[in-house]
């Protein structure tokens, strides 16, 4: 964002304190007094622990261009300054108003699992053609999309949006920020039953950002749960006038589905109802991407993308780490990073990809725990354990305490040795790195909470069995 400080003050709906300030340059905007940009318009939000209005005067003298300051509080320093009612709220204004006048489509992205994954092939399918911006790591909530926004260059025709959440009314929120053109919903998984009950609820969350897309937009999503059928049923008074929708899934009964697909070493092959008799390269691994897949390639369809540019798109695509990434330890050993969050559902679907790689003496999964899963989150762990069992895993080494009950799940099919339950992280390295070898592949899968890409790079650095280390 390029503004005048004046400008910013009409945007986000505050109060330039010093008028003879009006005409000052800003560029971007900064949270962070430590990691300030020239020009840029410090935001001094509020922590746990402190307040960002204690570091006003250094981000200025630092070299920020502005600030906003929140209204009623005493202290404000001379300059310029740009009072507001809340920062936050301000800061939210500033960044629908900054898209609104860039003019720049938005394709808005939620979903129980595979949001960061379907944002990241969007993104390469759409930037064959367009110029578009994304959201970056985790900055997916009320305040993380905002600063995407004003990160964005004025002349992005599209921009990429993971919108997460935790509990109801959330994604509302964000989509009112910035109404979806196209909008899609990956799937209803079991994450954050902690907070809202049930999956049903958790698919009215989701749903939000139908309600919040622009009429006329499209909504696109899995057509393989029956909750969100049930769910836009209820919602139905309240979506925009004009809403179109758009299904996908593995069934045949959606409006596009794989009609053939194959898992290869590094990723998947597959041909899509929708495109005919093109056959597409994915580099990553599981059906479940082949779904993220079509959920991204008819965003593109439908912004103007076509058959030609989706292939080289999928080919070129850059995913964000630690989801299903595919790496070769010094050893040998083929490793699958999942460790940057987890649930039943993204836990089997993960489990599918090891079980499906062929050529290996053995396949060992390594499980943290799931959290954030209620009530039922022991069941839901014991379920999984067995699942891995029974999808011909060879090992399950589970570390924490909800895991234990995986371990429980898994020895119902498999033998007692080949499961090993852990509460150090480091005694479990251990044993891995001396049990595994360069013609062997595991698995690792938990929640972010669980630290579990330590498990990752140990792994990684473990030299050959036989060879001393210094």
């Amino acid at each position: 964002m390029k503004r005048t400080l004046g400008r910013v003050a009409e945007m986000c709906g505050g109060r330039l304190l010093d008028p003879a300030c009006a005409d000052n340059p800003i560029r971007g905007v900064s949270r962070d007094s430590r990691s300030l940009e020239p020009d840029c318009l410090f935001v001094p939000l509020g922590g746990a622990n402190v307040d960002g209005h204690a570091f006003v005067a250094g981000a200025l003298q630092g070299g920020a261009g502005a600030s906003f300051w929140q209204k009623g509080r005493e202290g404000a320093p001379d300059g310029p300054i740009v009072e507001v009612d809340d920062v936050l709220e301000a800061l939210q204004t500033l960044a629908s108003a900054y898209l609104r006048e860039t003019g720049a489509k938005v394709v808005g992205i939620t979903g129980s699992n595979g949001k960061t994954t379907t944002k990241d092939m969007v993104f390469s399918l759409l930037e064959t053609r367009f110029r578009v911006h994304k959201t970056q790591g985790n900055f997916n909530n009320h305040l993380g999309l905002p600063l995407t926004l004003l990160g964005m260059p004025e002349n992005s025709e599209i921009v990429v949006l993971e919108m997460g959440m935790s509990g109801l009314g959330e994604i509302e929120l964000l989509a009112k920020i910035a109404p979806p053109d196209v909008a899609i919903v990956t799937n209803i998984g079991e994450s954050h039953l902690l907070t809202l009950g049930s999956r049903e609820n958790i698919a009215r969350a989701k749903l939000e950002i139908a309600a919040g897309a622009k009429p006329g937009g499209l909504l696109i999503y899995n057509g393989d749960e029956p909750l969100i059928h049930a769910v836009l049923g209820e919602l139905e008074p309240t979506l925009p006038q004009g809403l179109r929708t758009f299904t996908f899934g593995l069934d045949a009964g959606s409006d596009d589905y794989p009609t053939g697909m194959m898992q290869a070493e590094g990723g998947m092959t597959f041909t899509a109802f929708r495109e005919g008799e093109t056959t597409f390269t994915l580099p990553v691994l599981g059906s479940h991407n082949v779904t993220n897949a079509l959920a991204a390639m008819a965003a593109a369809r439908e912004l103007g993308v076509g058959a030609e540019e989706m292939h080289a798109g999928l080919i070129a695509m850059r995913l964000t780490g630690m989801r299903i990434e595919r790496l070769t330890g010094a050893s040998g050993l083929t490793i699958l990073n999942d460790a940057y969050n987890s649930s039943p559902t993204s836990a089997r679907a993960a489990i599918d990809v090891l079980a499906g790689m062929k050529g290996y003496d053995s396949k060992t999964l390594v499980l943290g725990d799931m959290l954030e899963l209620g009530e039922r989150e022991i069941e839901y762990h014991r379920e999984v354990g067995r699942y891995a069992g029974l999808a011909g895993i060879d090992a399950v080494y589970a570390y924490g305490p909800l895991s234990a009950a995986a371990a429980e799940g898994a020895r119902e099919t498999l033998p007692e040795h080949a499961v090993r339950t852990f509460t150090d992280k480091q005694a479990m390295i251990r044993e891995l790195s001396g049990s595994l070898g360069p013609s062997d592949a595991v698995l690792v899968k938990a929640s972010r909470g669980m630290k579990l890409e330590e498990v990752v790079y140990a792994l990684q650095n473990a030299a050959p069995a036989g060879e001393n280390g210094a």
